[in-house]
């Protein structure tokens, strides 16, 4: 019970970290509109979405239960107005970027402490084994909404970097049939794996890897 309420609050932390940083870089870039509604907080109610958190809340509980299963969901998205952005292209992919990076930035320094206090006759040691699921929930969903599909995070991460012309087209492209292939992707297919999971859990293992030796998590 008590690792399953560590993964739960991992959980917690990751979405709302993922959100705030969001919401804080389009305030410092100049859109206050994530301010005035309120995201701009490291309270996880004003984050939580009825269908996406849902759905990663039931994938983290089976995680911890020892199902070898991905945890991807989302939050309430930080809406943010792009006419208030000096450049809204190439802002909007940073105010993007910052969710997925501050959840691999979490994770490393949390690999850092462990790294740098632990000790196996400390009498907490019991609860740095339980920091392995902060590590896991904040890489895999860094790693997930950083795949270039709307309306994850990656999507407008490749409609910033791409000219203007190729832009605009792949951003009326993923606006129409993101969801559709983001639907084809984690549904399983291929020998009972979905395309997803065969694609980016080579990434999410090697990070783990770094992060937790000799972890083999996903």
């Amino acid at each position: 019970m008590i690792t399953i309420a560590f993964w739960i609050l991992a959980f917690v932390v990751a979405i709302t970290i993922h959100e705030a940083a969001h919401a804080f870089v389009a305030d410092r870039l100049g859109d206050p509109t994530p301010r005035l509604e309120g995201r701009l907080s490291l309270n996880p109610i004003v984050h939580y979405d009825p269908i996406g958190t849902t759905l990663l809340f039931i994938l983290v509980l089976l995680r911890a239960l020892g199902f070898p299963v991905i945890p991807f969901g989302w939050a309430k998205p930080v809406r943010f107005d792009p006419y208030n952005l000096a450049n809204p292209r190439r802002d909007s992919a940073l105010i993007s970027l910052a969710g997925p990076s501050s959840n691999l930035i979490l994770a490393v320094l949390i690999s850092l402490i462990f790294r740098l206090t632990y000790s196996p006759f400390s009498p907490a040691s019991f609860f740095y084994g339980l920091a392995l699921p902060f590590i896991v929930i904040n890489v895999a969903l860094a790693i997930f909404n950083l795949i270039p599909i709307h309306p994850l995070d990656g999507g407008k991460i490749l409609v910033g970097l791409l000219p203007p012309k190729e832009a605009r087209e792949t951003d009326l492209f993923l606006s129409r049939y993101g969801m559709i292939i983001l639907f084809f992707i984690i549904f399983p297919t291929f020998g009972g794996a979905s395309l997803v999971s065969i694609v980016i859990s080579p990434i999410i293992n090697f990070l783990l890897n770094l992060l937790t030796p000799a972890s083999s998590i996903i």
